[in-house]
């Protein structure tokens, strides 16, 4: 019986004794945590995605206490966790605008022409990889949906065009399909922006409508319409300055091409009928002042024979 009892006694007082010398080296060794790095950590979300650029929820919550990251630096927390964490350092969190994200190509299957028929795993980097991508524009949507196997709120799909379109209710600009798509097409925008150019492609106007009917040929009509100077075409490619733009629908309503989207089409079809009464109006002006102008020259040729 003694053979039993005593091994356990002996283990039982050898893990008393390094309990005891854990708890002394815990307390001697322990190193302090700021108190607002616990509050700001608990204030985050806890998504840890890596959409701020620092690892995980921790990583921003103590770069926030250090003062090395804004309290605004979550991004899919919005304005409620900036508040909350602007709450615990004791600033003011300003305005914070919810940005989406969205893709900036147009180019579907009826509209963009491909240079080979790609079969093999469907993986965007893959067909990134193999002469630029199997479409004719180097820049446009591959289609392979690798940006929606890494959005963890459903919010990217692959329309049947074979394009990706994200959905702005679900989406919380973590940037994950950003960071992972080989064309780098997918960007960020205001959530309450309504109007973007959907078209990332540099190449000269000629060759864009060799390849896509919805690309930008950077024309510039829509920066000439633009009452509030907020679109311009820089290297071939019009973009919105969405610090100005008021989502009016003039650029829209006179882009060619029609690669600038907007959420609002009721309101486009009325600026077109608009304009094509203008048109028809200063059309009949002509009409009327070329009528009038013929009929004074055949009375003044009268009067000359008279």
């Amino acid at each position: 019986m003694s053979s039993i009892i005593t091994p356990i006694i002996i283990l039982g007082i050898i893990g008393a004794l390094f309990g005891v010398i854990l708890s002394i080296a815990s307390k001697v060794f322990a190193v302090e945590v700021d108190p607002k790095v616990i509050a700001v950590r608990n204030a985050l979300p806890g998504a840890n995605c890596g959409a701020c650029g620092f690892p995980g929820c921790d990583g921003l919550a103590d770069a926030i206490a250090r003062g090395e990251a804004p309290v605004t630096g979550c991004v899919i927390g919005g304005a409620q966790v900036a508040a909350a964490v602007a709450d615990v350092m004791g600033v003011n969190a300003g305005n914070v605008e919810r940005q989406v994200a969205v893709v900036k190509c147009q180019g579907t299957c009826e509209a963009a022409k491909d240079k080979y028929e790609y079969k093999g795993l469907v993986d965007c980097r893959l067909i990134a990889d193999f002469q630029k991508g199997s479409k004719a524009c180097s820049y446009g949507c591959l289609g392979g949906g690798t940006c929606t196997t890494v959005c963890d709120y459903d919010a990217i799909h692959i329309t049947d065009g074979k394009i990706a379109e994200v959905d702005k209710e679900k989406c919380v600009a973590c940037m994950k399909c950003i960071k992972i798509c080989p064309k780098n097409i997918i960007g960020l925008m205001p959530y309450k922006q309504k109007t973007e150019v959907k078209c990332f492609s540099k190449d000269a106007g000629k060759e864009v409508r060799t390849y896509c009917s919805n690309g930008c040929i950077g024309c510039g009509i829509c920066e000439k319409k633009c009452p509030k100077d907020a679109i311009h075409v820089t290297d071939n490619l019009a973009a919105i300055d969405y610090t100005k733009c008021i989502n009016c629908g003039i650029c829209v309503a006179n882009c060619p091409t029609g690669a600038i989207f907007c959420e609002y089409p009721e309101r486009i079809a009325k600026i077109k009928e608009n304009q094509r009464l203008q048109a028809e109006k200063k059309r009949q002006e002509a009409l009327a002042a070329k009528a009038k102008m013929e009929a004074e020259k055949e009375a003044t040729k009268e009067e000359a024979t008279v």
